[in-house]
């Protein structure tokens, strides 16, 4: 069996979603057997995708086992996303385990385990609770920045969720002739899974970072006034340097697998930053600031 632990319970609820939006009970929600999930979750041939502008983002989904098909095999990509399809996603993108309650759902309701954990990543702040709410541009982003802020802090105050999304990258402007950062347009399943797409690759990237970053560090020695270490070999996703920035303001930086020994005499501080060759963004970026002492600080860029 290939979904296992999380990825499969995941599966298993979404598919119990999905039956349940359709008209179906939430005993039969109960009655679907783990062969039927793990069948549904599946990537299988494209059928109703097969010629969408989103099909590479669906079948990353469908793969990596945030987004799943409805139990008739199909994606419906021209279907409006609901908030409980969405917050699901965002909720296995995440990996949230942990729960909170969520008042607002009643003890066995088909959705409460995943809004659950939304509610304790904090992926629901200020998100009237709605399984079943079609979601516009506005409601969507909103939920994304939530699930974010872990990692990219808040969004730009001045501008609205949509807004902020759309100059960030991660969500289309509206059609031409409308205002660019209308709010009211609805996010198809299709749009959601590009967007989601975005989140996914962004927290892989900075997981490869961090590992990275580790790998430097430990690298790291300070000896008789020297430092000495070297930069992770890596892979071609990404690029890493090790850039240390002198007393009067020069420069000396060392790329994927170059090792160094440098005096400490003139040495400013030092920045260890992993950019991605796939989308140019930052993985991960280390300030040293306090040389002699080895103390970093992640200074990864934000939304705002």
């Amino acid at each position: 069996m290939k979904l296992i632990g999380k990825t499969l319970w995941t599966s298993l609820l979404l598919v119990g979603i999905a039956v349940v939006q359709n008209g179906g009970s939430e005993s039969e929600v109960l009655r679907l057997h783990l062969a039927e999930a793990e069948a549904a979750a599946k990537s299988a041939p494209a059928s109703d995708y097969a010629n969408h502008p989103a099909k590479d983002a669906i079948s990353h989904g469908l793969q990596k086992g945030y987004l799943w098909k409805y139990p008739d095999g199909k994606f419906h990509p021209e279907q409006t996303v609901t908030q409980s399809q969405f917050v699901a996603s965002l909720v296995a993108i995440r990996q949230v385990s942990e729960k909170e309650p969520v008042p607002a759902l009643t003890a066995g309701h088909w959705a409460k385990d995943i809004y659950e954990r939304a509610q304790k990543a904090g992926i629901l702040a200020n998100v009237p609770v709605n399984p079943n709410k079609l979601l516009t541009k506005e409601e969507a982003a909103l939920l994304v920045f939530n699930a974010w802020k872990p990692f990219r802090g808040e969004k730009n105050p001045n501008l609205s969720n949509t807004g902020a999304l759309i100059t960030w990258g991660w969500m289309k402007a509206a059609p031409s002739g409308q205002p660019k950062f209308r709010e009211d347009l609805p996010v198809l399943r299709g749009d959601a899974a590009e967007i989601l797409r975005y989140l996914w690759t962004d927290k892989w990237q900075f997981e490869q970072g961090e590992e990275l970053a580790d790998d430097f560090h430990g690298s790291l020695k300070i000896q008789n006034g020297r430092i000495a270490g070297k930069v992770p070999k890596g892979n071609a996703n990404f690029k890493i340097r090790a850039i240390f920035f002198t007393k009067a303001n020069g420069r000396e930086g060392f790329i994927n697998n170059q090792s160094f020994n440098l005096s400490l005499d003139n040495i400013e501080y030092l920045s260890f930053t992993v950019i991605s060759n796939i989308n140019s963004a930052d993985a991960g970026i280390y300030q040293y600031t306090k040389l002699p002492e080895l103390d970093r600080k992640k200074t990864t860029q934000k939304f705002y």
